[in-house]
This record gives C-alpha cells, sequence and structure tokens, in this order.
C-alpha cells in the first residue's frame, strides 16, 4: 500500500487529544527541526481548507506581517 506523507502525517495523528496536537505543534517549532517542515505543511494545508474567508484574510495578515519582519 502507497501512503503519501500527507496520509501518513494525518495517520500518525489520529486519536490524539488536543494537548498531544499542541505538544507535537510547539516541539517542532522550538526544535526549529527542518525534518518536520512537511507535518506543519499538512497541519496548514487542513487549516486553511476548513477556514472561511474571514480566518483566512486573518492568517494571510499574520504571515504577511511576520514575513516583512523578516528572519529573527
Amino acid at each position: 500500500m502507497d501512503l503519501s506523507i500527507r496520509d501518513h502525517i494525518i495517520n500518525n495523528f489520529k486519536g490524539d487529544d488536543y494537548d498531544s496536537l499542541r505538544n507535537a505543534i510547539d516541539e517542532s517549532i522550538k526544535e526549529a527541526d527542518e525534518v518536520t517542515l512537511p507535518g506543519m505543511g499538512v497541519f496548514f494545508e487542513i487549516v486553511w481548507k476548513e477556514a472561511d474567508a474571514a480566518l483566512k484574510n486573518q492568517i494571510l495578515e499574520l504571515i504577511k506581517q511576520r514575513v516583512e519582519r523578516g528572519s529573527e
């Protein structure tokens, strides 16, 4: 069976509670490990697909503000 990276990441977190998801995200950001970037991308894709126009605009504004500040 061929699973995509996307499917693998989603299946890896199925059944996790909110705390587990939050910890996975927080640790991924804290460690700044590029290996976790695909997973973060999958999470972002989930958010983006489920977001309404107002939330998408809010996300875009946050991204734009952060990009304008440059790397920290």
